[in-house]
Formats: C-alpha cells, structure tokens, sequence
C-alpha cells in the first residue's frame, strides 16, 4: 500500500467564522482513506517584506514553510475579494515562493475550493491558477468546487449542512488523492 497522502490546508480569510475555513474543517471529516489534512492558519505571517526575507524569513514564514514542505499536497479555500484572491491569501503564498529556486510550492499538487456569493469564487480561482503557474504548483484541474450562497450551505456554528457541497469536497478530495499518488509514481 502507497504511503499515506498529507495536505496542508489554509484558508485566505482570517474570520473567526470564516465559510472558507468551515469548508477545511468540512474537508477533514471527509477524507478519503490514505489522506490527512493539517489545517494551517495564515494569521501569524506578517506582510511579506523583502528586508524582513533574510535566513528564511521570520519565524512564523520559516514555520510556514516547513509544513508546505512536509505536506505532499495542497488545498486552499479561498474567498473573492474584489474578483480576485485576498491579500492575505497572495501574502502567504508570496512568501513560500521565494527564493523560487527552493520554494516548497515547486511542483506540489494543489486543490482549489471556495465558498463565497452568488458566484462562488470562479474569479479568485482563475487568478490563483494564474498564480500556480509561476510558482509551479500543480493544479488539480476537475472537478472544480466553486460553493455559492454559502451561508445557505452552513449552520451557526460553521458546520456543512448542505449534502451536495459536501459531496462536492469529497469528489475534490478523491481527484487529489488520485493526481498526488500519480504525480507519486511518476517521479519515481
């Protein structure tokens, strides 16, 4: 049997009551056999600055960048600000990619979710696909999970309530344990 599959999760809002990271936790009760998830909160990482990016960055990038390192995949639940990925989202994933000749991002597969409005996220997952191609994280491209109206789809206290959302995330799930234990083999 292939080594167990470790995603790091993270969500681009800092809201205690974040949609997107109630779509992580979601994610967690759903995996399927074979995979792990770490949930990693963005909050600590300060803004990238490039006086501050020096042996590695501060504590908390350094921190940062050990779990992507250690994690055999990603997934990333982002919200639209603006039509695009939030700044705290860009942030974090500004100071993974650098130095870009050892950044843990390099070829590392990568799931999209999102949970927002009426569109459920379609353009913040463009452009942080747009972004995947510098940084060269290898996106899982179907099944897409875009989660509009979100608020309809989660109770009070966060947790998933509607059963085609969740599963959507499963579906997700199942496509990047497959692409990370293909891209695997492929390697070796």
């Amino acid at each position: 049997m292939p080594k167990a599959v470790h995603v790091l999760g993270f969500a681009g809002s800092l809201r205690k009551a974040s949609y997107n990271l109630a779509v992580l936790r979601a994610a967690a009760e759903l995996l399927p056999d074979g995979m792990s998830l770490e949930i990693f909160d963005l909050a600590p990482l300060p803004f990238y600055n490039g006086d501050l990016d020096v042996d590695g960055g501060p504590e908390p990038v350094r921190h940062f960048k050990q779990r992507l390192a250690a994690a055999d995949a990603l997934l990333i639940a982002t919200p639209e600000y603006n039509y695009s990925i939030p700044a705290v989202l860009k942030n974090a994933i500004d100071w993974a990619s650098r130095p870009p000749q050892s950044s843990p991002l390099n070829a590392k597969p990568l799931a999209i979710v999102g949970a927002g409005g009426r569109f459920g996220t379609v353009r913040a997952q463009l452009h942080l696909r747009q972004i995947a191609v510098f940084t060269n994280m290898l996106p899982l491209n179907k099944p897409e999970v875009m989660i509009p109206m979100a608020w309809e789809k989660f109770d009070a206290e966060g947790r998933l309530t509607d059963d085609a959302t969740a599963q959507q995330i499963r579906a997700l799930l199942e496509a990047l344990l497959a692409w990370t234990l293909q891209l695997r083999a492929e390697r070796s």
